[in-house]
């Protein structure tokens, strides 16, 4: 086999794949709890809260599970010690959906109040807190300052969870940010909260999209 030159040696991993390689697979299953802070510990211990919330809620674990898959095959948007960070956060990016949590209606500013009474580290409460957006949506709902209670978290962390996030549908699949933006504004009503908020959040996500994929690109490189 001659490939790039090299004669008889087995090619290495393709860029994208030793990003995956080198950052936290997103099928871990079980794994020691989060005392241990360990990249993938931490990515575990998030699955398996994240599975007893969002599981029986259909489609939304099929979502959670692909966005996870994303946040892990992405890791070099984010530097490799906040790799496990970014996948813990995506495994609970949806939790406030679950009905044994959601208080205020606004799964972000729920699934962080959870999260941080648990003693979840900050930088994964506020991403959650934060993520795709949410400050557009609190504001619409009357909300602003309860999420404002969590500090924002802005960086490559939050852009890669918006990357991983805003290319994922509804139902796992895979779509470019427009197509994902245009599947929102169609499933929710002109007067609802959400659709009101993408038509200003749009733009403002669109860049921080474009800044996770650009980092991806120079990682993967």
């Amino acid at each position: 086999m001659t490939l790039g030159g090299t004669v008889g040696r087995w090619p290495g991993p393709s860029a994208h794949e030793l990003c995956s390689v080198v950052g936290v697979s997103a099928d871990l299953g079980q794994g020691p709890r989060r005392g241990d802070a360990s990249a993938s510990s931490i990515a575990s211990d998030a699955r398996r809260v994240a599975e007893g919330f969002v599981s029986p809620l259909g489609r939304r674990w099929v979502h959670v599970q692909a966005v996870a898959k994303q946040a892990a095959d992405k890791g070099c948007a984010v530097d490799t010690s906040e790799r496990g960070i970014l996948v813990a956060a995506a495994w609970l990016h949806d939790i406030g959906y679950s009905p044994e949590i959601d208080r205020t209606r606004f799964h972000p500013l729920d699934g962080a109040r959870y999260l941080r009474v648990e003693g979840w580290p900050a930088i994964i409460v506020n991403l959650v807190a934060h993520h795709s957006g949410a400050r557009f949506e609190a504001e619409q709902r009357g909300l602003a300052d309860e999420l404002a209670d969590f500090p924002f978290p802005d960086g490559p962390l939050l852009d890669a969870l918006a990357l991983a996030d805003l290319t994922t549908g509804p139902a796992g699949e895979r779509l470019t940010y427009d197509e994902r933006i245009a599947e929102i504004l169609r499933r929710y009503p002109e007067d609802d909260p959400v659709h009101k908020a993408w038509l200003t959040a749009a733009p403002v996500l669109r860049e921080s999209v474009q800044r996770a994929e650009a980092r991806l690109a120079a990682g993967s490189a």
